[in-house]
């Protein structure tokens, strides 16, 4: 059988087709993704403007051509922060089933959690000790407190690089006054998450997908680092090379971080934010481990759909 997932998420639409054989195994057929951007408009208005919301359209019209020209027999798609949170949200969600026949299922944010999970425990081999796991998203960020066996506490922030672009829109490049009030932020919003972690004591960060690919890209494009492959799912990275990568990242101006190899143009504003954040959780928390998982929510909702089919 042959499954398509699609992503709709704050800045990006992601599309996955697979393979699925009797026994429940999976093997990759085709992938993409398209800068969508919704976030630009809603994440502060509630609203999603008009061009975004083609751009949402389109990149679903894109992805509907793709699964005919593969023959794809189910597809499974989810929409998380920014179309769950935005007024015309269902309107999107609606359009899509009229022109396309495709159905969103619009996802909380535990739920998104818990999918993240599905899909990282899948990229990564986890122990039985805690991991952190955090998926930095555009509208939200989610943080999982698991092992191998089970999530032991989830939480999803509305605390996504576009929003906090939206909030405190920085200068270029970054003052350090800007920078120490994103932190305080930051701080305020997650105490939930401070006091999950003083109770389970994760002993690593696995970040899911997205901007932690960004660093693993600069890495390799700036230190010479292992690259990204689609034969393999899980790195780990140097906290030396991150906060090297991470110092070049925030400290630059938006024309320098356009000439660093290994970051792709969709995450040239963005991957400031995300490396301040990343720091923050690794600093406070005490954590001297980093891997990342380049599956995440998407290949949850497959794993999860996976699960609840008898037959395929």
């Amino acid at each position: 059988m042959r499954l398509a997932v699609i992503d709709c998420g704050t800045n990006t639409f992601n599309l996955l087709i697979l393979d699925v054989t009797a026994d429940k195994k999976h093997q990759h057929v085709f992938s993409t993704r398209i800068p969508v951007r919704l976030g630009g408009s809603s994440t502060t208005s509630g609203v999603i403007s008009d061009a975004a919301f083609q751009r949402g359209i389109d990149a679903i019209g894109n992805f509907h051509e793709e699964i005919q020209h593969h023959r794809v027999n189910h597809t499974v798609a989810i929409a998380t922060s920014a179309i769950r949170e935005a007024t015309n949200g269902l309107a999107f969600v609606r359009k899509v089933a009229e022109l396309y026949t495709i159905s969103v299922e619009v996802i909380e944010g535990n739920r998104e959690a818990e999918l993240i999970y599905y899909g990282v425990r899948e990229a990564v081999t986890m122990s039985e000790e805690v991991s952190l796991i955090m998926d930095i998203g555009g509208g939200s960020t989610e943080f999982i407190l698991a092992n191998s066996q089970q999530v032991f506490w989830k939480q999803s922030f509305k605390i996504g690089v576009a929003r906090l672009l939206q909030l405190f829109a920085p200068s270029d490049p970054i003052t350090v006054e800007q920078k120490n009030a994103i932190e305080r932020y930051l701080n305020e919003a997650l105490e939930p998450l401070y006091k999950a972690v003083i109770k389970f004591k994760p002993h690593e960060l696995i970040g899911s997908s997205g901007a932690f690919e960004s660093i693993v890209e600069m890495i390799h494009g700036e230190l010479g680092g292992e690259a990204l492959t689609a034969e393999k799912s899980e790195y780990v990275v140097r906290l030396l090379d991150n906060h090297a990568i991470s110092h070049l990242a925030i400290n630059s101006t938006l024309e320098q971080r356009k000439k660093i190899k290994g970051l792709v143009p969709m995450r040239f504003d963005m991957i400031v934010i995300s490396c301040l954040t990343v720091n923050l959780i690794l600093t406070s928390f005490g954590l001297n481990k980093l891997r990342v998982s380049t599956f995440s929510v998407k290949e949850g909702a497959l794993l999860d759909y996976l699960l609840h089919q008898k037959k395929i």
